[in-house]
């Protein structure tokens, strides 16, 4: 598959040590895709990457409702939310970028999940489907059209990220080999399910 360096855009997720191994809400095998991570990054001209960043007592924080258990749902203003242990709390060491990430030509970081009442899996909106993150203006101020997704986790910010990102008008294709899951309950097969009644791709890393 070509590469367009004037209009394609590679769009790495949350790479932060908080969701590797050893971290607060580990993914199994979040640093084996960083090699793939690095390959890809080679390849495009315009790299953006996420970057997870909670307050203390944020809502998607089990620790903030009492008696409730990481992984289990609550329902919030917005919707369901799944409750997770407290993780990438603003300027902790676990939500800096991964320490190995070495992509000097990042053209832009953006911080998701900063307001406490609302949680951010999307790059492009927060949970409400509603409030913007501005990424959206800068791909179009900037002319990029179609993106190339990575990260963590495939099935929930990827997820959101590429729901979004196609109905806002972006092409999306997932690179699924440069992803891991959390893999709950039905979360992986529900991806799967979402990327094909969009169109969203799933392709790999070698294809490109």
């Amino acid at each position: 598959m070509h590469i367009n360096q004037s209009t394609d855009a590679l769009l790495l997720i949350d790479l932060q040590p908080d969701f590797m191994p050893g971290g607060a809400l580990a993914v199994t095998d979040g640093d084996q895709i960083l090699p793939a991570v690095h390959q890809l990054a080679e390849k495009f001209q315009h790299v953006i990457l996420t970057q997870d960043w909670h307050p203390e007592g944020h809502i998607s924080f089990a620790s903030s409702h009492p008696g409730a258990a990481p992984f289990t749902q609550i329902h919030a203003p917005y919707g369901a939310q799944t409750l997770w242990p407290d993780h990438c709390l603003i300027d902790s060491p676990g939500a800096q970028l991964h320490p190995a990430l070495r992509i000097p030509h990042v053209e832009m970081i953006l911080r998701k999940g900063f307001r406490k009442e609302i949680d951010s899996y999307s790059a492009f909106l927060e949970n409400d489907h509603i409030t913007p993150t501005g990424l959206a203006g800068y791909l179009h101020e900037r002319g990029l059209k179609r993106l190339f997704i990575a990260g963590l986790a495939y099935d929930f910010c990827v997820r959101y990220s590429a729901e979004d990102g196609t109905r806002l008008s972006f092409e999306c294709l997932v690179l699924e080999d440069a992803c891991r899951p959390v893999a709950l309950p039905h979360s992986v097969d529900e991806t799967n399910h979402s990327f094909a009644s969009l169109d969203v791709r799933r392709i790999a890393t070698a294809s490109l």
